[in-house]
């Protein structure tokens, strides 16, 4: 006489089971052979477009957790838009190029020197696709839907001849140059890097002062004064050019105790300085403006070679002497303050941070090795004043993880600065999550240099310039692009196995070779420039695309990476960002807040969590963290998230099993006949509904988390389906309450289970299948619309005070369990001393009080009229008394009128006119039956 509450198999086949890791791969399964991603772009034709574009992750490795947070993260916003009137295509791209697949197969034992660079290309292009069909597993495991089978890669044909054009774009402009600079420089993979590919690191450097003598003091000082200079690069002594001072700051010319040297150094730090160097009773002799110092010059320390004082900008007096030590081919500062001035661009290093014989001395000395051979040397000569270990951040590789160089070398540059007010602009419209993102953004576009797009690597897209005779590069719009047209038809490979005279248009001639000969550039674009191309490539190429995007969602890291050169190369080509919303995401960390990484054995695999636990699991942690910010997870993360799943599927699974004999075409009752505490409960869903989905429209999933288990948790669990049991198991199979509160409990399955797809769609496709709705699938049904039919504002206050109230009783309850005066709510005979407001609204709510508070007696008095021995609480006294009568053996109530019908002894007159009702063969052989 109760309704079942196991679950046999749904209509398609599925269990309601559990066992998540074996039944979402049958359910994935099911969904490809349906082509249920392909059925719902078809529905949504027509329908308002909405583009989130892929961000390609590099195609090396396994998926890691920051993969999944991420894919996961896209896939729930494009579901939700797919099924809230949006044509919502998803693309999922690859990254393919550049060094971490060249080491890779370096690891793997190919000899890349055995070969030419077309072969070792293949071997590259071979690797790379092995490793996009793994990853590409990995995520549609996760249950991510797109377009699986047309993904873009950045080695395709037509991506690389869209990036050809990108790139003409900017010659065409006149934003490409060629110039000898200094770059970031990897001696590790022998290759320019971009900012994008450097990350930071605490090391300790050789902070050293030393002295360097006036040569031409402009008759303010003598040839007996030393200039103290300060530099943590001891290194680059021997290509040092130049002296830098700042001209607003005063410098003194001083002379410590015992010594007959003087020496200069900025007024500000001569205490600082002196008690540095260990000098003693120090006079000052003379006080000059450092405009003053401009253009004298000194002795370089031990070689002839003439240094220049300068006047820049950067001098600070933060730490050392207010005299920098200057390079101009080994750093920024030093070049641009070099290049003012017209000293020589001079970088005595080779690729793999060697020094070169143009430093006599250091010879095929490392870099690093260098630092003790300088201080050597200056020691030797008297001029090493102090050495101080100095701990810093400095550049790495942040694919090799060694140290890099600023070193000058011939490279090709993106002259950012030429439209750099056009890139910021450009920002104007966008829309970032969170909003700081677009001052990062935007200060990183401020601030950033010239973007050297030339690597000397051979995995890559050649820069399309070819070399006249005479040295002059040629990059026309003729030539680039019968280039881009070649690369699409055989691909990039293409440079690499013919000859300039091949690759250029048929007949092409140039004043600059009268031979007729040409050469082709070896160098290969950086790889943010592929990746930065891909509006252009993809966006702007697919018909089922936008250009502009709607959003781009990226981790942070992404501000230095795609998200800067997706809008440079955007406002290039067309003026315009190539995204009109930007989310930002931060990294996952261990449990102990450090970075995941292989070597320390801190990582989680993704597949780890979905092989034990189930991708939803994966998926509900990735909705219930604050992924703006850093991500802590660890295995016990996904354990406790392990319990809100449970507390959903089981709350969905109770709800089910009482609507097995539910049809709503045939069983539902109208809203306006609905028992009160039913009609209640849909106005609560109606603004779960409305605040749901306005989350994810924010892009505010772990609101969506909260909000869903909150309802779940106190709207059903701890209110309506507590009470709910004594009228679903109790009353008549086809009663009018029952099937009152059926109705309520199918639109609660319904909406919630459409409102949990995005997130959980494995576990709501397989509750779809229990429910009568006419989609085969629920990711082909829309959103839940509010229903202006269930806002009622009174009803809504009315059911607000009766929550207040019930709280109060709870209470009372709670305290009488304590004291041993009941053992269940059931037991309890109820009386509540109201207010007259109180009185109304319990009048007002249309239903059984007692029944909503699971007690067996309720009687309900005056506030006036309460005892002494009554919890007194704002408008309401509560007294709890253990109910009088006979437990009911159907609804367990305990009853005074429990054997009234002389036929059913064991029941209350309600169970008893139920089961004489509903089963009347049962009459003559009792409550057996």
């Amino acid at each position: 006489m109760r309704i079942k509450e196991t679950l046999n198999l749904n209509k398609t086949g599925f269990p309601m089971r559990g066992n998540l890791p074996v039944t979402e791969q049958e359910r994935q399964n099911v969904w490809a052979e349906n082509k249920v991603y392909e059925q719902r772009q078809k529905l949504n034709e027509g329908k308002p477009s909405f583009v989130l574009h892929d961000g390609p992750p590099y195609a090396n490795g396994d998926i890691h957790i920051g993969h999944a947070l991420n894919k996961i993260s896209k896939d729930i916003i494009v579901r939700f838009k797919s099924m809230n009137g949006f044509r919502a295509p998803y693309v999922p791209g690859w990254d393919t190029h550049g060094l971490p697949t060249e080491q890779a197969l370096t690891n793997q034992g190919v000899d890349r020197k055995s070969m030419t660079t077309a072969q070792f290309r293949e071997l590259c292009r071979q690797f790379v696709l092995k490793e996009i069909d793994k990853q590409r597993t990995g995520f549609k495991r996760l249950g991510v839907a797109g377009d699986w089978d047309h993904p873009y890669i950045t080695l395709q044909p037509e991506y690389e001849a869209a990036q050809v054009r990108v790139f003409g774009e900017f010659v065409k402009k006149g934003y490409i140059f060629r110039g000898q600079k200094p770059v970031y420089w990897s001696w590790s993979s022998e290759s320019a890097l971009a900012e994008a590919e450097v990350e930071y690191h605490d090391v300790e450097s050789p902070s050293i002062f030393f002295a360097e003598q006036v040569k031409d003091g402009h008759g303010l000082l003598d040839n007996d004064t030393y200039f103290v200079v300060w530099t943590t690069t001891p290194w680059t002594i021997p290509a040092s050019e130049g002296i830098t001072v700042s001209a607003s700051f005063d410098y003194s010319v001083v002379q410590p105790a015992g010594e007959t040297r003087k020496f200069v150094v900025a007024t500000q730090l001569v205490n600082d300085v002196a008690e540095t160097l260990g000098w003693e009773n120090v006079k000052t002799l003379q006080t000059l403006k450092g405009s003053q110092l401009d253009q004298m010059t000194a002795n370089h320390p031990y070689y002839d070679r003439e240094l220049m004082v300068m006047n820049g900008g950067f001098v600070t007096l933060d730490a050392g002497s207010g005299l920098v030590h200057t390079a101009p081919g080994f750093g920024e500062d030093d070049f641009n303050i070099g290049t003012k001035y017209g000293l020589p661009v001079f970088a005595p290093v080779d690729a793999q941070g060697k020094m070169t014989d143009e430093a006599p001395g250091f010879e095929g000395v490392f870099y690093e090795d260098a630092n003790q051979l300088s201080m050597d040397k200056l020691a030797a000569n008297n001029l090493l004043l102090k050495h101080i270990p100095y701990v810093h951040s400095y550049p790495f590789d942040w694919r090799t993880k060694k140290p890099i160089i600023f070193r000058a070398t011939p490279q090709w540059f993106a002259s950012v600065s030429s439209f750099r007010d056009q890139i910021l602009d450009a920002l104007d419209g966008v829309k970032f999550q969170p909003e700081w993102g677009k001052r990062r953004l935007y200060n990183m576009i401020k601030d950033r240099g010239d973007w050297v797009i030339s690597r000397q690597r051979a995995w890559g897209v050649p820069l399309p310039i070819f070399y006249a005779e005479d040295g002059t590069p040629i990059m026309t719009e003729e030539t680039i692009n019968h280039v881009a047209d070649l690369f699409g038809e055989h691909g990039s490979n293409y440079w690499f196995e013919h000859d300039a005279k091949e690759l250029l248009p048929a007949g092409f001639t140039s004043p600059h070779s009268p031979n007729g000969e040409f050469t082709k550039e070896t160098d290969i674009m950086d790889v943010w420039f592929d990746s930065g191309s891909s509006h252009q490539a993809v966006l702007a190429a697919r018909p089922e695309l936008t250009y502009p995007a709607d959003l781009y969602l990226e981790g942070s890291d992404q501000f230095r990476g795609w998200f800067n050169s997706s809008l440079i190369t955007s406002v290039a080509v067309s003026g315009q960002a190539p995204y009109r919303g930007v989310v930002s995401q931060g990294f996952t960390l261990d449990k102990d807040g450090k970075k995941m990484s292989k070597s320390i054995g801190n990582t989680i695999a993704p597949a780890d969590v979905v092989d034990k636990m189930g991708a939803e699991i994966l998926r509900l942690w990735v909705a219930s963290v604050d992924s703006s910010a850093d991500v802590r997870v660890s295995m016990d993360s996904f354990s406790q998230i392990s319990e809100s799943y449970r507390k959903l599927r089981n709350t969905m699974r109770f709800m089910l099993a009482n609507v097995t004999d539910f049809d709503p075409d045939h069983n539902a009752v109208p809203y306006a006949e609905l028992a009160g505490a039913d009609r209640y409960l849909l106005s609560r869903l109606n603004e779960l509904v409305e605040t749901i989905k306005a989350d994810y429209d924010r892009y505010d999933f772990i609101a969506v988390y909260k909000g869903l288990l909150a309802f779940v948790t106190n709207d059903l669990s701890a209110f309506y389906l507590d009470f709910a049991k004594d009228i679903l198991y109790i009353d008549a199979a086809d009663s009018r309450t029952r099937r009152s509160m059926q109705t309520v409990l199918y639109q609660v399955l319904v909406r919630l289970t459409k409102l949990m797809t995005p997130i959980l769609p494995h576990t709501s496709e397989e509750i779809w299948g229990f429910l009568h709705e006419s989609e085969p699938f629920v990711q082909l049904a829309e959103m839940p619309a509010v229903e202006p039919e269930w806002q009622d504002e009174a009803l809504i206050g009315r059911w607000a005070d009766f929550m207040a109230l019930r709280n109060d009783v709870l209470k009372s309850l709670e305290t009488a369990r304590d004291q041993k005066l009941i053992g269940r709510p059931m037991e309890a005979a109820l009386t509540l001393y109201v207010s007259e407001h109180n009185e109304k609204m319990l009048a007002n709510l249309h239903s059984n009080v007692a029944q909503l508070l699971i007690v067996s007696q309720l009687d309900i008095k005056p506030l006036e009229e309460a005892t002494s021995q009554a919890d007194q609480y704002e408008d309401v006294a509560v007294v709890v008394e253990h109910a009088d009568g006979e437990v009911c053996q159907r609804c367990r109530m305990i009853k005074k009128d429990v054997g009234s019908d002389d036929a059913y002894p064991m029941l209350c007159a309600r169970c008893a006119h139920i089961v004489r009702t509903e089963f009347p063969e049962s009459i003559n052989d009792g409550l057996e039956k």
